[in-house]
């Protein structure tokens, strides 16, 4: 195996789903300004807005995660630019 091709940031990190506060841990490189504290332990906080255990494929619930109201915002970004080039 080559060496120095792994990067020396390695370390526990917690991935945090903001929309049903589920975390896990696992090893990750992920840059982060946030922490939490589990066990006693301070680790690094990577926020999600969705994750296996709240998107409705792997939950079988069929609802629209929006958050953010993205949809929303590129609709109406787009609106005049898609009815001016239909001939509306």
């Amino acid at each position: 195996m080559k060496k120095n091709t792994h990067p020396e940031s390695y370390r526990l990190v917690v991935f945090k789903d903001m929309s049903n506060e589920q975390t896990f841990i696992t090893k990750s490189t992920a840059n982060t300004k946030d922490t939490i504290e589990i066990d006693g332990e301070t680790l690094p906080l990577v926020k999600l807005e969705i994750s296996s255990s709240s998107h409705p494929f792997f939950t079988g619930k069929m609802k629209l995660v929006d958050t953010a109201g993205r949809v929303d915002k590129f609709k109406k970004r787009y609106e005049n630019t898609y009815s001016s080039k239909s001939g509306r």
